[in-house]
């Protein structure tokens, strides 16, 4: 397959510019395992390069600024660089913080050719990201990583002779490429000369992936991301709304569409998050959580109460009306669904209650709705009440030892036990 790879040179390096504010084009060098794995072209103009250790990279540079490796950090700072390469052509791969692919036939069907395509998707991304980054265009995987490095366009076909002249050092399998050096396989053309049944019998399995990907042949194909979803959905309002019974009826419409957005995608919602943007600019903004999965009734509940509180509250209350209306779901999680009852969806008048119960319950407080469960008592039977969503009722009490009918003592003798209530006394009864 014709694969186009971006590259982004030194990516660690810009990472932390671009997370952590340190300058690239200092002398900046990132380290992992006490070696470095990517320094700045400062840095290296003065002796450093990659694979040294840090205190001889420091000997080299003294004014070195030495940064651990933080791979969540990288991938964090190539999103954009990602985004950017997705709003060029679809199906992208991540390779590492750093390098992508796609598949190069759509983009260059589009633009006119690869070279155009890869010129178009390089300047995107100085424009999105003002991040430097280079192209290639090759048969497979590896051979458009090596094609990028070289900013070249390897023509159709030319891949098996576009690797012959590369380096075994290329393959990125230190112990393999060592062993290679010393039995004289010096480069990618020598290494897939050899028979293929000899490198898998003498080297293994490892030795055999690399030895197809010599050859120009990667053992697996694309393996393209699927962009996130946009989950978020929002209105715009011709008038704003600052009265209550209005701004109930957008929260229920719009807290309809976002639960058919989420169930489209076999998705649940458990935290969700309202955005209003009134009249005269000010920003709202509230996060509601619920422990099970939001319906699009308990979502059209939190937005109207939300509401309620902004346009009728005394604390933070907007000037002017709202105008826009966002929620974001922010918890979100699979979900297959449930079972509808017989008669209607299960649970639906058993949901309708409680929801009514808790807003009572959240105006007068926890003590002023009661609700029956199994508490202390001589039977079992016994009930009491109890708060709303209590899981039990008061502790029972210790439980008193008691002799036979009629015995006047709290704690029995052990004559107690067998005998009548007329021998009830402290001496033991005779056996």
């Amino acid at each position: 397959m014709r694969t186009l790879l971006v590259w982004c040179p030194d990516w660690p390096v810009l990472a932390v510019d671009i997370v952590e504010g340190i300058p690239a084009s200092g002398r900046v060098a990132v380290v992992h395992a006490n070696r470095v794995i990517a320094c700045s072209e400062a840095a290296r103009a003065e002796g450093v390069r990659r694979g040294l250790r840090k205190r001889e990279a420091q000997s080299r540079c003294p004014r070195l600024t030495v940064v651990e490796h933080d791979p969540d950090r990288d991938a964090r700072a190539f999103e954009p660089v990602v985004a950017a390469v997705e709003e060029m052509a679809v199906g992208v791969e991540v390779i590492r913080p750093g390098s992508c692919a796609l598949a190069a036939r759509g983009p260059a069907r589009y633009f006119g050719g690869e070279e155009r395509a890869a010129e178009q998707i390089v300047e995107r991304i100085a424009e999105a990201c003002a991040v430097e980054s280079q192209a290639g265009v090759a048969d497979g995987v590896f051979a458009a990583g090596l094609a990028a490095r070289a900013g070249q366009i390897v023509p159709p076909g030319g891949t098996p002779e576009f690797l012959a002249g590369q380096p075994v050092e290329t393959l990125d399998r230190p112990q393999l490429t060592d062993l290679l050096r010393r039995l004289g396989v010096r480069t990618l053309g020598d290494f897939a000369a050899l028979p293929a049944a000899d490198v898998l019998s003498r080297f293994g399995f490892d030795a055999s992936l690399a030895h197809r990907l010599a050859a120009g042949r990667d053992h697996r194909g694309l393996a393209v991301r699927r962009p996130p979803p946009d989950l978020d959905v929002a209105e715009t309002y011709d008038e704003p709304l600052d009265r209550v019974d209005v701004a109930a009826f957008a929260a229920r419409s719009l807290a309809e569409r976002l639960h058919a957005t989420l169930a489209g995608h076999g998705l649940a919602c458990t935290r969700v998050a309202i955005e209003a943007v009134t009249a005269d600019g000010q920003e709202l903004h509230r996060v509601w959580r619920h422990d099970g999965l939001l319906t699009a009734v308990a979502i059209a509940d939190r937005v109207r109460w939300q509401l309620d509180g902004w346009i009728s509250g005394r604390r933070d209350r907007p000037v002017s009306g709202i105008m826009r209306l966002r929620l974001i779901p922010e918890g979100v999680l699979a979900h297959a669904g449930l079972q509808p009852g017989l008669w209607g969806e299960t649970g639906e008048e058993r949901e309708r209650a409680h929801r009514a119960l808790n807003r009572v319950q959240g105006i007068l407080g926890p003590e002023a709705v009661l609700t029956a469960v199994l508490g202390a008592g001589v039977r079992r039977a016994t009930r009491c009440a109890s708060p709303l969503g209590a899981t039990s009722g008061p502790r029972p009490g210790p439980r008193r030892r008691r002799g036979p009918a009629g015995c006047r003592h709290r704690r029995p003798p052990r004559c107690c036990r067998r005998r009548c209530p007329s021998a009830c006394t402290t001496r033991p009864a005779r056996r």
